[in-house]
């Protein structure tokens, strides 16, 4: 009885051995019940995480941001500040010498003709005495103001509409106070309204083509307009008089147009043809 006891204890624990062991094989489940950081790695590659580069030729395409650009105001060439000639309108003007050494800047009529620099009236010729059949050419300008800049420049705006109120000789304007209206006389009558714009140097009222220009102004012009406004036609405009004198010959338009005059009455001496008038119901004897 007694080896049979033993018997079932020994079988017993034999079964619990047995169970023992197949746990620590597999675990609950099938799963391994030993600590991954104890379980040995075999066979098994290593993964290393790769981040994708931009190619050379996508850099290239994105230069680095740089710092907004600065402004550097332009550079000051003269104490004078200038205006352009006609404000608050579209404009367009000649760049070459066409006949004079001026320009023409087209506008609307009506356009706002104002002093490009500070200065003092000098001429105002309010009435339009131009006439095609003379074309005399102190009268060419039509309606025109003149002023002599603090510069010592004299600047005409011609075929003006009509002249501003208190614009007279003698009255101080400051750069681009108006002066006139942009209009179509003289002899702009028959073309788009425009303003003749010419630079000269102070002479008397007698010289007229002085005025009408000696300095090509479209340089001074551009600079005024969308460049630098202290671009100056002083020394240019006084170098040229020094050497052609303050009042130089008339070398182009000098002439007016002649008036034609009445045929003078013949002499009876004259050799002209007589014409003689018949009735036709007359005979004459011995006509052939």
């Amino acid at each position: 009885m007694r080896s049979g006891l033993i018997g079932r204890w020994a079988a017993v624990t034999g079964a619990l051995l047995l169970t023992g062991a197949c746990t620590q094989a597999t675990g609950l489940a099938g799963v391994s019940a030993r600590s991954p950081s104890t379980a040995p790695v075999t066979g098994t590659p290593s993964v290393t995480a790769t981040i994708p580069q931009p190619s050379p030729q996508a850099a290239a395409e994105q230069p680095p941001k740089g710092d907004d650009p600065v402004k550097v105001p332009p550079p000051k060439l003269s104490k004078y500040t200038y205006a352009f000639p006609v404000k608050g309108c579209k404009t367009t003007y000649q760049r070459k010498l066409l006949v004079l050494p001026k320009t023409t800047i087209w506008a609307g009529q009506g356009c706002a003709f104002v002093a490009p620099v500070g200065g003092v009236v000098d001429e105002v010729n309010a009435q339009n005495k131009w006439r095609p059949s003379t074309d005399e050419g102190a009268d060419r300008e039509g309606r025109f103001v003149t002023i002599i800049g603090d510069d010592g420049v004299r600047y005409l705006g011609g075929h003006l509409d009509t002249i501003a109120d208190g614009v007279r000789p003698g009255v101080r304007v400051k750069a681009g106070q108006l002066l006139g209206r942009v209009g179509r006389s003289g002899n702009a009558r028959d073309t788009a309204s425009n303003l003749y714009f010419a630079i000269s140097w102070k002479t008397g009222p007698a010289f007229w083509w002085v005025r009408r220009g000696m300095v090509e102004p479209w340089d001074y012009l551009d600079a005024w307009q969308s460049g630098n406004r202290t671009l100056s036609p002083r020394e240019e405009t006084l170098a040229l008089r020094g050497r052609l004198g303050e009042t130089p010959r008339c070398a182009v338009q000098c002439k007016a147009k002649r008036t034609p005059q009445a045929s003078k009455t013949p002499k009876p001496d004259d050799d002209v043809p007589v014409v003689i008038t018949m009735d036709p119901t007359t005979t004459l004897s011995g006509l052939r």
